[in-house]
C-alpha cells in the first residue's frame, strides 16, 4: 500500500499509538489529522507536531462522530484512509459493585466507538481509489487478561468484526488491516506496572509497534503482529488454557482480595 499523499484521520492521537502514527505518517508526506478528547491535550500535540490538524471528538458518542464526519467532509474531502487507535483500558475486580452505566465504558469507546466511525465513513471511501480502515486490537483479543475483563472483551469483539468486515469489502477499493499490538510502555498500561505478576519486561516500546505497523501496511499486510504478539498468537492456539493461567496471575490479590 501506498503510504505517501494520503489523508489520514487517526482517532485518540493525543498520546500513545495515535501520536506515533500521527508523526510517523507526517514524516512520510501525508496529511494527518487526529482526534481526542481532551482540548488541552491536542493543543499540546499541535505544539509538538504544528503540521497534524486536530479536531476534538469523543469516539464513545454518535453525535461527536456525526459532527467529525461533516467537519471532515468540509475540509479534508480527500479523506482516504482511518485508523481506529482510540481506546480505553481499566483494571476492574468484578467481585465490586459496578454503575452499570459505567461498567461497559471500554465496550463504548473501544468497540461501538470503531463500529461507528466505519459505518458513518465508509461511503465515502468506497469513493476513495486508495483507501484503507485499520483497527489496532490487542494481543489480549486473542486470550483473557483477566484484570482487565472489559476491555478484553472489546478487543475480541473489534477483532472478530474486522475480520468480518474484511470479508464485506473484499470486492471494493478499501483494505481493512488489524494492528493485533502487544503490551506497551504507553499511559494505558502504567496502572498495572505495580501489580504482582506484571512483566515490564513485555511491553514493547509504542514507536517500534508503530513502526511495524507502518511497514506492514506497506507491504500489504491484513494483519500485523509485532513483538510478544506473534508469540501469544501461537502459544493461545497450541496451549490456551496455560496462557489463560499465566495472565490470570496478573494483580492477582487485587482480583480476589488476598
Amino acid at each position: 500500500m501506498n503510504l505517501q499523499n494520503n489523508t489520514i484521520l487517526v482517532t485518540g492521537g493525543t498520546g500513545g499509538f495515535g501520536f506515533e502514527f500521527a508523526s510517523k505518517l507526517i514524516a512520510q508526506g501525508n496529511t494527518v489529522i487526529i482526534t481526542g478528547r481532551n482540548a488541552q491535550k491536542l493543543a499540546e500535540v499541535q505544539h509538538k507536531l504544528p503540521q497534524v490538524h486536530t479536531l476534538q471528538s469523543d469516539v464513545s458518542k454518535s453525535e461527536d462522530i456525526v459532527d467529525l464526519y461533516n467537519q471532515i467532509m468540509q475540509n479534508f474531502p480527500k479523506l482516504n484512509i482511518i485508523i481506529n487507535n482510540a481506546g480505553e483500558m481499566r483494571k476492574i475486580s468484578l467481585h465490586h459493585s459496578h454503575d452499570l452505566a459505567d461498567i461497559t465504558r471500554e465496550i463504548e469507546i473501544n468497540l461501538m466507538g470503531p463500529i461507528r466511525m466505519v459505518q458513518q465513513f465508509l461511503p465515502h471511501l468506497k469513493t476513495q481509489e486508495n483507501a484503507a480502515i485499520l483497527n489496532v486490537t490487542s494481543g489480549i483479543a486473542l486470550m483473557p487478561f483477566a484484570i482487565s475483563p472489559i476491555y478484553g472483551a472489546s478487543k475480541s469483539g473489534l477483532r472478530s468484526y474486522t475480520q468480518a468486515l474484511r470479508v464485506q469489502l473484499k470486492n471494493t477499493n478499501i483494505k481493512v488491516i488489524e494492528l493485533v499490538a502487544p503490551g506497551s510502555s504507553t499511559s494505558l498500561n502504567d496502572k498495572f506496572v505495580n501489580e504482582d505478576g506484571f512483566n515490564t519486561n513485555m511491553l514493547m516500546a509504542p514507536d517500534k509497534i508503530v513502526e511495524a505497523a507502518i511497514k506492514g501496511m506497506k507491504n500489504g499486510q491484513t494483519e500485523i503482529y509485532p513483538g510478544a504478539a506473534k508469540l501469544i498468537r501461537i502459544m493461545s492456539r497450541l496451549a490456551p488454557k496455560f496462557m489463560i493461567a499465566q495472565a490470570g496471575k496478573t494483580g492477582a490479590s487485587f482480583m480476589y482480595g488476598k
